[in-house]
């Protein structure tokens, strides 16, 4: 299950005001791009995309973490009953189904490393959780972002970024190109979208 757009945005402006920064308006870029891709998809549901999208960092509400953000995310949605955002709160972060290619620290404890080792190597990704992974490599705060810029922005502030990501988040980008039939950068808007200046305010608040 998920939340509804609007009840997912009242989750998200609530996170802001309990750790406002940058990522509030990065989710709400990778929101816009997974419903663009996913309006493009005949087999995909574009609201739950954009859903999925808006909610795949919710973690950050319990505070400034790393890989904690990701089982504070799944859990928190696990709570409310949204298995479905759960799932990309955990799937986001692994270009597959470990978490050896995990770009930050691993500032958990060892029953979340449990949690997170053992809910990820169950779960067979579909496409959304493929989706939101791409969206999440394309979105910056201020907009959307070449996706080779943005990985390089990664590598620059953690210092490392892993080849095997680097290489799966091309391979996306080419995968839901041939599902869409058109360029990524077209479908997203890439050179006009720019993530609303009021409601990243009104989540502060």
């Amino acid at each position: 299950m998920f939340p509804s757009r609007e009840k997912a945005e009242q989750l998200l402006q609530e996170a802001e005001a309990m750790n406002p920064g940058p990522w509030g308006n990065h989710s709400r870029t990778a929101a816009h791009c997974a419903f663009c891709i996913a309006s493009h998809c005949k087999d995909m549901d574009p609201d739950k995309a954009y859903v999925l999208g808006l909610l795949h960092d919710i973690g950050r509400r319990f505070g400034v973490r790393h890989l904690g953000h990701v089982s504070d995310g799944y859990k928190y949605m696990m709570q409310l009953g949204y298995d479905e955002v759960a799932r990309v709160c955990m799937t986001h972060s692994f270009s597959d189904n470990t978490i050896r290619d995990y770009v930050g620290r691993h500032d958990v404890t060892p029953e979340e490393m449990t949690l997170i080792q053992t809910a990820i190597a169950r779960i067979e990704r579909d496409d959304y959780d493929r989706l939101i992974q791409l969206c999440d490599a394309i979105s910056g705060s201020e907009g959307v972002m070449d996706i080779e810029d943005r990985m390089n922005d990664v590598r620059r502030r953690y210092g490392s970024y892993s080849p095997a990501k680097w290489d799966q988040n091309i391979h996306l980008k080419r995968y839901f190109e041939q599902k869409m039939g058109m360029d990524l950068y077209k479908a997203v808007e890439k050179d006009t979208f720019h993530p609303g200046i009021e409601s990243a305010v009104e989540g502060n608040e």
